[in-house]
């Protein structure tokens, strides 16, 4: 029987839950929080989730980079977060768009591997979402982006990508969705459009499993390339109880991009709106 709930919610689009404005160190000074709010809107969003990069290129001794040897970062641009700053704008836009829900977040990259100087982070600044996400792999001691190990043997690094993102679920519990699982595939030589997802279904499924198995969500990240409906299917086969929506917007004019296709994703998988519309998907 279809829930009451989520029926009165059909046609409404979902929150979006990562959002990056310039305060993400790969973003530009033009991608404002109040042109992004403008943005979700105008797009009819009922929220937006602002979850800037969190990355190290310096770590902790207890944080398990150091345990493992890992040295630095190949390549080293990423810079923290201006905490100050970022809260005073969240602040004014909550106040200048009272009838848009706005989220505080961080994006964690490699979370499994920064748990003490991501732990120190939220302690300080507490945050509303809190997103997880696989950009690089060690190699020789560095962590490097894992869009340049394609490069050197793209089947070889997706697999182990996908691997290490299991140890990273089954390690950490910071975060509360899974960002972008195929994030490779936005580097794929040749172009994401040689890239055979079924190829690594098994490895796939092996992470959906992981994710399912903790109750987490899984993103449906609308930066192009879209995730496929088959995708979604596995999540929900392996019992993954909901998914979040997420642009990836490093522009305000992305916000929301390509919801509409995502929803019809997200519902031939077979999850439905949840609660009420601030809410995840769910199965």
């Amino acid at each position: 029987m279809e829930n009451p709930q989520a029926m009165a919610h059909q046609g409404q689009l979902p929150a979006d839950n990562h959002v990056h404005t310039h305060w993400s160190w790969d973003t530009p000074d033009s991608s404002t929080m109040r042109r992004a709010c403008e943005q979700a809107i105008a797009q009819g969003l009922p929220a937006i989730a602002f979850t800037e990069h969190l990355d190290f290129t310096i770590w902790q001794d207890d944080d398990r980079a150091t345990t493992d040897g890992l040295v630095d970062r190949h390549p080293a641009h990423q810079l923290p977060i201006d905490v100050e700053g970022y809260v005073a704008e969240l602040a004014e836009c909550r106040e200048r768009f009272p009838g848009l829900r706005i989220w505080s977040g961080v994006e964690t990259g490699e979370p499994h591997l920064f748990a003490a100087s991501i732990a120190r982070h939220l302690r300080d600044s507490p945050v509303d979402r809190v997103l997880g996400s696989l950009h690089s792999l060690s190699d020789r001691g560095r962590l490097v982006g894992v869009g340049r190990l394609l490069h050197v043997d793209a089947d070889a690094t997706m697999r182990r990508y996908l691997g290490e993102m299991v140890g990273m679920i089954e390690s950490s519990d910071v975060f509360q969705v899974l960002a972008h699982v195929d994030f490779p595939r936005r580097y794929w030589p040749g172009g994401s459009h040689r890239y055979v997802e079924k190829d690594y279904e098994e490895e796939y499924r092996a992470v959906f499993r992981a994710l399912a198995g903790t109750g987490r969500a899984l993103e449906i990240n609308t930066s192009s390339p879209l995730a496929s409906a088959d995708q979604v299917r596995w999540f929900h086969e392996a019992g993954g109880e909901a998914v979040s929506f997420g642009s990836d917007a490093h522009a305000p004019t992305a916000v929301g991009q390509k919801f509409d296709l995502a929803v019809a994703v997200a519902e031939a998988a077979g999850f439905r709106p949840g609660r009420d519309r601030f809410d995840f998907w769910r199965r």
